[in-house]
């Protein structure tokens, strides 16, 4: 896994697609299928590359949201309708059939946080889970009550956690894959109420 640190100094205003957004990708893809009558939104869209594989490989309509100007801006120029929000905010109720989401999850020290875009899209809070729960609290409202959020988990931020706060806003879930590195494992958690 490339070092976050040698990330930042690489890129540092849109989170480009790493290991977590090919495996969100890969198991939202392998689940919908060829699902051609979907409308989806991906939050926290980043460079776009999730829902641009996810609208590609599944021909639904994807969106992307991002509260950073610049990655809507990357996002549409690999062709995703892309609209800058803050998680769910401007979206209608009952709208999405999908919801795909690859959280900022990394716990960080609010002394060592840094002021830019990269601590935005990385950064979980001290337990990194301070963006899952807002998001937990509001997704149920956007989704259509037959529809699936696809969620992003680190080991480092507490699956059970995380399973126990979806438990509390209504939704079952079931892990629908796994990755493991050296000092983390991913999950991606397929969410149904």
């Amino acid at each position: 896994m490339t070092d976050l640190a040698d990330r930042r100094d690489v890129e540092t205003e849109v989170y480009q697609p790493a290991e977590d957004s090919h495996l969100l990708a890969e198991a939202a893809i392998a689940d919908l299928g060829d699902d051609r009558e979907s409308l989806a939104l991906e939050v926290g869209t980043g460079s776009g590359y999730v829902a641009e594989r996810v609208m590609d490989e599944t021909h639904a309509r994807v969106l992307g949201s991002d509260v950073n100007p610049h990655a809507c801006t990357q996002a549409r120029e690999r062709g995703v309708e892309a609209v800058r929000a803050d998680l769910l905010e401007p979206f209608r109720s009952d709208v999405f059939d999908v919801v795909l989401f690859n959280a900022p999850y990394l716990p960080t020290d609010p002394d060592e946080e840094r002021d830019d875009w990269m601590e935005v899209a990385l950064s979980g809070g001290e337990d990194g889970r301070e963006v899952i729960e807002p998001f937990l609290e509001s997704v149920g409202r956007v989704l259509d009550p037959d529809g699936a959020v696809y969620l992003l988990v680190s080991s480092l931020t507490g699956v059970d956690e995380v399973v126990a706060l979806a438990d509390d806003e209504g939704f079952s879930a079931v892990a629908l894959r796994d990755e493991s590195f050296p000092f983390e494992t991913l999950t991606v958690l397929k969410l149904l109420r």
